[in-house]
């Protein structure tokens, strides 16, 4: 049996000289700027806010509802994220797709007034060793107590899309090492995009804390 070992993670953030301050202009750049931008800011903004999970769940639906004030297009694009089977590019498909519909619908494309442009970023996560490790589920379940959020973000959706994994590194260990495919299950069809870190902290516990 092998311990899991809980590693944190930081973002190193680089903004990319593209900025947005209409609609068009958005859906322009969503075409034309790397993945990891994309994953930046349909992803990682889960890193950002450990305690917020917000109706607008990621950057651009954020944008368009709050500085250009399109909350139509902005709760559409709040649809969007990379659950299931979905990669970056068919996020960036589906983005594409919302936004394109919208202004083919309206006759005057909705620009910044009186906020803020949109400036495409795109970042680096590096991961970080917490020194928390557990070797069974009650250690697992006191670790994820009071271990960082970041660790949270990184075992999960990191694991998930960014390396490609499909699944969580949690719902690996618990099967694959606990022989508790049940609980791995469990842990696997939470959607982990309706919580903030720490509300799926908390979800994760309470599930772990059934079969204790």
């Amino acid at each position: 049996m092998y311990e899991f070992s809980f590693m944190g993670c930081i973002e190193i953030k680089e903004l990319l000289g593209k900025k947005a301050d209409d609609e068009m202009q958005l859906l322009e750049f969503i075409e034309e700027v790397p993945t990891d931008s994309i994953y930046y800011h349909t992803h990682s903004c889960f890193l950002r806010h450990y305690y917020i999970a917000g109706t607008y769940t990621n950057d651009f639906a954020n944008w368009v509802a709050i500085q250009v004030r399109d909350r139509v297009l902005g709760e559409k694009l709040a649809t969007v994220t990379p659950s299931g089977n979905k990669n970056i590019d068919d996020v960036r498909s589906e983005l594409i797709d919302i936004i394109d519909r919208h202004l083919s619908s309206i006759e005057t494309v909705p620009s910044v007034s009186y906020g803020q442009p949109f400036f495409f970023m795109q970042s680096e996560i590096i991961e970080i060793p917490t020194g928390i490790t557990a070797n069974n589920l009650a250690e697992f379940k006191n670790a994820l107590e009071i271990v960082d959020a970041s660790a949270i973000y990184n075992h999960i959706f990191e694991a998930k899309l960014r390396d490609n994994r499909g699944r969580s590194d949690f719902a690996i260990w618990i099967e694959e090492v606990l022989n508790m495919k049940e609980l791995a299950e469990k842990i696997e069809v939470i959607d982990s995009y309706m919580y903030s870190l720490e509300g799926l902290r908390k979800r994760l516990l309470d599930i772990c804390s059934g079969r204790i």
